[in-house]
């Protein structure tokens, strides 16, 4: 075969294979553009040897075979149907010329059928949907974004508005009836419910509204109770806010808060104003280092002036409560802005007996249970604790599966509300036995002492960080406290770190007693500087303060000397160590008794008060009278 020969096949088999590309080409193009444009017209099934030509179109016209034509404007392609075709198979695709006239003219002539469907208005609609594909995302996006900056514009525009929640006529459920053991305050409030409820008893003899009341006392004594009841008792719109409310980072906007509040009040004059927490807003202006908080001092002075400014606020009374009245402001506690203060204190015996029974209405407390008693078991309790306490007694009777509280659960559950939750108890070992001389310690000397206070329990079973516990519970309320009691306790105090040295010896004493040295040492410290039961005389030595944020203590010198500072070291260890002695010689008497209650509490765990003094009795000699440190 000649190089001439080879070169022409060659450049037919490329002919071929680019005609093979372009035509699958195309067919792709074609299959893309049916998709976009949402014509899917079927795949012919004949192969590329039985398409038609032109010229086959113009022929078999002419013989007959041909029924139908679709014509398509946009397009130079005719889809024709042939005589014998299967009614379902697809019509024949013949590429034509752009101007027809010659063709239609002779389907015409032929009467054969004809049809002319332009695809321009589908491939619009087409592009329409295309484009709305992109176009909705972006205005979805566009419209999140407006909305977003119209609540940030509205935010703006309402940030200068007070925080406070409204009520037309407060709902809290609480009422007058609901708060016990704090009967004056209670007795002062409710004489503002009169004032609001019948404002003619006063005015007719010419006395005035008070403009305000502030609740004085320590967290969990009460004051937020007292404000909801009155607000469940006056009837009256109410308003309630915390004093951190109105404080933010922007200068201006609590005192803009303070304006709106006052200015909704007066709309809806007579009604009541509690603010929480006052102190947050309320300290004492142009104090702390580096100078005072101007936004804060702003936010105070403008609620003067609303308090007790130019214009009046006829009908608005204002109910403030805190726990630290030593850092307001003093123009805030004058007569005028808050006319009444209100101490809401820890409850006596008496109240906490109230708040108990208060708490236990909706318990079920088993009929052996004594209010009584739980009530001389907890002194010092504010009425939030006594609520807690209740709570964890039945929680746990609820545990235990009983049908109802009995003293068991809220002897637990006292000492799990001040010592913690109980621990694993230790095995018999030297350090359990250790524990239990050092507890009997402190529970012996208490009991040999007639000023101190009775013995309640004495345990080795674990609570918080305490291995071993030693309880007592006060024989009556007590206001002030005697030498000879402050003594007594002392002395008591040191009963564990006494026990360890007389049965262990100096060597093995413990740091159990890192605590107990702690207390002690600050009550004898206070009885040097601050009682004057000291030989140093009847002298404040030492003021403690801790108002160091307000700026009071800055600059300023010791009131006592060096030598004067000294004396009152010594004056602590001489009373410290005269105590000590004390409970030396206590404990030595009666090694054999103490030896006999460490056995029992070992074996046991637990000794009760009752049974600890029987011990106690009947192991001592009937003519021995308790000690008493008065004259020491």
């Amino acid at each position: 075969m000649s190089n001439y020969r080879k070169k022409a096949l060659i450049s037919q088999h490329k002919g071929v294979a680019k005609q093979r590309l372009g035509r699958l080409a195309a067919g792709s193009l074609l299959v893309l553009q049916s998709m976009l444009l949402g014509t899917f017209p079927a795949i012919a099934q004949k192969s590329e040897t039985e398409a038609l030509s032109y010229g086959e179109l113009l022929e078999k016209i002419d013989s007959g075979e041909v029924t139908r034509v679709e014509l398509d404007p946009e397009q130079p392609i005719a889809k024709v149907k042939l005589r014998g075709q299967k009614p379902d198979a697809p019509l024949q695709e013949v590429k034509i010329f752009d101007q027809n006239p010659e063709l239609i003219k002779k389907i015409r002539s032929k009467n054969i059928e004809l049809e002319v469907n332009s695809s321009a208005n589908s491939r619009a609609a087409m592009w329409f949907l295309l484009n709305l594909l992109w176009i909705v995302p972006l205005v979805a996006i566009m419209l999140l974004f407006l909305r977003r900056s119209a609540n940030a514009g509205s935010q703006a525009m309402n940030f200068g508005k007070s925080k406070a929640r409204f009520q037309m006529e407060a709902k809290t459920g609480v009422t007058f009836s609901d708060v016990a053991g704090i009967d004056e305050a209670k007795e002062e409030l409710e004489e503002v419910v009169t004032f609001l409820k019948q404002p003619e008893r006063f005015t007719a003899i010419g006395a005035k509204i008070p403009k305000g009341v502030l609740l004085i006392g320590a967290p969990g004594t009460g004051k937020t109770l007292l404000a909801k009841a009155i607000s469940g008792e006056a009837g009256v719109p109410f308003f309630s806010i915390s004093g951190s409310e109105f404080v933010e980072m922007f200068v201006g906007v609590g005192a803009s808060r303070v304006r709106d509040l006052f200015k909704k009040a007066k709309e809806n004059a007579p009604c009541l104003i509690f603010i929480d927490e006052i102190d947050a807003v309320g300290r004492q202006r142009g104090t702390g280092i580096g100078g005072g908080n101007d936004e804060r001092e702003q936010t105070l002075n403008q609620l003067l002036t609303e308090m007790d400014g130019f214009e009046a606020n006829t009908g608005i009374i204002i109910i403030a409560a805190t726990n630290r009245p030593d850092v307001l402001d003093i123009a805030l506690l004058r007569p005028g802005r808050f006319d009444r203060q209100v101490t809401v204190d820890t409850p006596d015996l008496k109240g906490r007996q109230e708040i108990l029974q208060v708490h236990a209405r909706n318990k079920k407390v088993d009929p052996s249970v004594s209010i009584e008693e739980l009530a001389r078991r907890t002194p010092g309790f504010t009425g939030a604790d006594l609520a807690n306490l209740l709570n964890e007694a039945a929680i746990l009777t609820a545990r235990r599966r009983k049908d109802a509280i009995t003293m068991l659960e809220i002897d637990n559950a006292v000492d799990r509300v001040v010592a913690g939750m109980e621990g694993t108890p230790l095995v018999d070992s030297k350090s359990k036995r250790l524990i239990a001389y050092h507890e009997i310690g402190h529970a012996l000397i208490a009991t040999m002492l007639k000023d101190h206070d009775p013995v309640q329990k004495v345990t080795l079973i674990p609570r918080g960080q305490a291995q071993g516990l030693t309880w007592f519970t006060p024989s009556e309320e007590q206001g002030l406290i005697s030498r000879a009691q402050i003594l007594a306790r002392i002395t008591a105090t040191l009963g564990g770190r006494a026990a360890e040295e007389v049965v262990f010896g100096r060597g093995e004493i413990t740091t159990g007693a890192g605590q107990d040295i702690q207390q002690l040492t600050n009550i004898a410290r206070q009885m040097v500087t601050k009682f004057g039961m000291s030989d140093l005389g009847l002298v404040l030595l030492e003021e403690q303060s801790n108002d160091v944020f307000l700026g009071r203590d800055l600059g300023k010198r010791s009131e006592s000397s060096e030598e004067i500072a000294s004396q009152i070291d010594a004056q602590v260890r001489e009373i410290i160590g005269k105590c000590y002695t004390q409970a030396l010689e206590i404990l030595q008497t009666n090694r054999a008794l103490m030896d006999l209650l460490v056995e029992q509490l070992i074996e046991f765990e637990t000794i009760e008060g009752v049974t600890f003094r029987q011990i106690v009795t009947q192991n001592t000699q009937p003519t021995e009278q308790k000690l008493s440190l008065a004259k020491k």
